[in-house]
This record gives structure tokens, C-alpha cells and sequence, in this order.
């Protein structure tokens, strides 16, 4: 059985488990007392480099780095994200850590509250704001989430290096195709459904979205109310939430290798921030969103009040591909089959924030 590494950043530090001959065992918590709200496992060096986005209570938010898969860490001695001070503001988290593809060897995008895009060309070792997103004509009327102004999503092309897409909660999707000099809103069928104009160009709470594996233009979302797809890289959005059992939610993720497979854990709804019908599932699509099916095999059978947040839902290299997810319990489970059969790897942990996974040989 393939070696993963898989990373859960948690409300008081970050733990890490992996997986070696089939067994499983973890270590941590790393920066103790710390909340984790993004992690990166960047695969593209001779060694994987973790990236931790942290948020001391005392010293505020920063931005870690090892090369030793966790055994040692690095904080820069000038801030890796900081804004500039033309901005009149400051870094309150980093939502998301995202290297880009071999197409950009080297850049590393982090997403912040405030809601801005930092871009790294050392690894993610210092960042600078890419301000005509900052500067965008529409930021004025961008209004926080419950969780706050928070930048949460990043996807970039292999096939073109200056094509980035984010989410912003809540201003939506919003594209370049320019490396970062012009941005467009990409919202078209995506509902606001708390907004007097539910069909708004921009200002859309979308909590997550994910890129299918094998045609780069289809890419799933999860909205504030509502599962969406695009066939066209965000330009136009289509309703695929029927057959769920509530269509909130907040985390989607793709299959790393197979087309039209994407999984969503639905929760009952924005006032009743627990799992659709207090049943702990994940559902998974293999048909684009046509279809859902609900995958519970080795998952807990009774009332479950677990609620999955917009990063703590993810997939790992592998084919058949691992699945994770953890919980505001403290719980953290694992498929190795596609999300056919599940076991629970660790419990007790405090509030699940946020997971990453990656294979490492074996």
C-alpha cells in the first residue's frame, strides 16, 4: 500500500499522520495552541516542502515552512505575508496555501482575511500582494462572511501559468488570464439567495471550489445554497444539487484522476450547521453532478453532529484515490478506495480546520 502524508491543522496545532505498510500513526501537535487554517504539501521539489499558514493568539498570523516533512520548521525573520502599508490595513489569516503547477516551478499563491491574493516566487518563503485584484472596482461592496473577508480558494492551469482562478466569501469567483493584471467575476448561475438580487455579477458566498481531473474547464462548486458545476471554466454555472439531501454545505473536492468524480458533504443548513440529517456521508458524483450517491461504509451509524469545514475535506494523489476528512468532534477519517469504505484514523483532536494529503512512495 502506497506511503501518505496527511496534514490536519486544527484549532490548537497542527498534527501530522502517516501512513507506511498499511498502519497508520500520528505526531503533534506542531505550533501548540496555534490555529491552522491552511496547509500546502508542495510535491514539485526533490523533497515535499509543508506550508503552514498559523494564527498565534499572542504573535499574530504567519507563514511556515519545512523540508524535512515536518521534523523541523522555518519562519522567516520578516513576515512571508504582510500588506503593504499603502493598504491602511493588516494580515488578520491566510485562508489558503496553493502551489501552482510544474507550468510555474517555483510560485506558491496564499489567500488572506482580508480578502487579498499574495503571490511567492521562492516557495512560499515571502509573498507580495497582487494588487489589481486589491484595487479591483467592485472590492468596495465586498462584504464579509460569517467567517469574515476571507480569500479561501485558489486554482491555478497547467496548461497556462497566467490563469488564476479565486473564490472570495462573500464576493465569488473571480478570474485572470493575465497573471494577476486584470480580474473578471465569474459567477453566472451562481445564487444569493440572501441578497435582494439573487443573481448578482459578483457578491455570491461561495465556500468552496474544486477543479476536475481531467478536463481543466469543468470545475465544481459549493455555494452558500447550492452545488454547482461549470463546463467552461467559471464563464457560465449550472445547478447540479438535486438528489442531495441539502445542497449547503461548505467543502468540495475532485477525484485526483478520474473524470466527472467529485465529493461534497452536505450539511443541514446555514442555521443548522450540522450533517444532512444528522447522518455522518460523504456523497460522491461520477457522472459531473447528474447523480449523487451517499458513501458510508466504516462511517459512525448514529445521530452525528460533526460538522466538515470548506478545507477539511480533500483527496490524495493515489489511484484508487484516498479521501479525508475531519470534523469540528476532532475527528478524522480516511478512505483508500475512492470513498468506498472509511475507518477513523484519529479522534479527540480539537476542532478540524483543515487537511491536506499527499502520497510519498511505498
Amino acid at each position: 500500500m502506497t506511503d501518505v502524508l496527511l496534514t490536519v491543522g486544527t484549532r490548537k496545532g497542527l498534527f501530522i499522520g502517516r501512513r507506511h505498510e498499511g498502519a497508520w500513526r500520528f505526531d503533534g501537535p506542531h505550533f501548540n495552541a496555534q490555529a491552522i487554517y491552511s496547509i500546502a504539501i508542495d510535491t514539485r521539489g526533490k523533497v515535499p516542502r509543508l506550508l503552514v499558514g498559523g494564527d498565534s493568539a499572542h504573535w499574530g498570523p504567519s507563514v511556515f515552512h519545512s523540508d524535512d516533512l515536518g521534523a523541523t520548521w522555518i519562519e522567516p525573520r520578516q513576515p512571508a505575508v504582510k500588506f503593504p502599508e499603502f493598504t491602511g490595513t493588516s494580515l488578520e489569516r491566510v485562508w489558503q496555501l496553493h502551489p501552482a503547477g510544474p507550468e510555474a516551478p517555483d510560485v506558491v499563491y496564499a489567500g488572506t482575511e482580508p480578502a487579498a491574493l499574495f503571490r511567492s516566487r521562492d516557495s512560499g518563503e515571502s509573498f507580495e500582494l497582487v494588487r489589481p485584484l486589491w484595487e479591483h472596482p467592485t472590492r468596495s461592496q465586498w462584504v464579509p462572511g460569517g467567517g469574515g473577508e476571507g480569500l479561501h480558494t485558489v486554482l491555478t492551469d497547467e496548461r497556462d501559468a497566467q490563469a488564476v482562478t479565486v473564490a472570495v466569501s462573500t464576493a465569488g469567483v473571480f478570474r485572470t488570464a493575465d497573471g494577476g493584471e486584470s480580474w473578471t467575476p465569474a459567477n453566472k448561475g451562481v445564487s444569493a439567495v440572501f441578497l435582494p438580487d439573487p443573481n448578482p455579477e459578483f457578491g455570491q458566498c461561495v465556500h468552496k471550489v474544486s477543479r476536475d481531473a481531467v478536463d481543466p474547464d469543468r470545475l465544481y462548486l459549493q455555494n452558500h445554497w447550492g452545488v454547482f458545476r461549470s463546463d467552461d471554466a467559471g464563464s457560465n454555472w449550472t445547478d447540479i444539487g438535486e438528489g442531495l439531501p441539502s445542497d449547503f454545505g461548505f467543502a468540495v473536492a475532485a477525484h485526483p484522476h478520474r473524470a466527472d468524480t467529485a465529493y461534497v458533504f452536505p450539511i443541514n443548513a446555514d442555521a443548522d450547521r450540522v450533517p444532512a440529517e444528522h447522518r455522518c456521508r460523504v456523497f460522491r458524483t461520477r457522472d459531473a453532478g447528474n447523480s449523487w450517491e451517499p458513501l458510508s461504509a466504516g462511517l459512525p451509524e448514529g445521530a452525528h453532529y460533526g460538522t466538515v469545514l470548506r478545507d477539511a475535506l480533500c483527496t490524495d494523489d493515489a489511484d484508487p484515490a484516498g479521501v479525508y476528512f475531519g470534523n469540528r468532534n476532532g475527528e478524522v477519517y480516511a478512505s483508500a478506495d475512492d470513498g468506498d469504505s472509511w475507518q477513523q484514523l484519529i479522534s479527540h483532536l480539537p476542532d478540524v480546520l483543515c487537511v491536506r494529503a499527499a502520497t510519498t512512495g511505498g
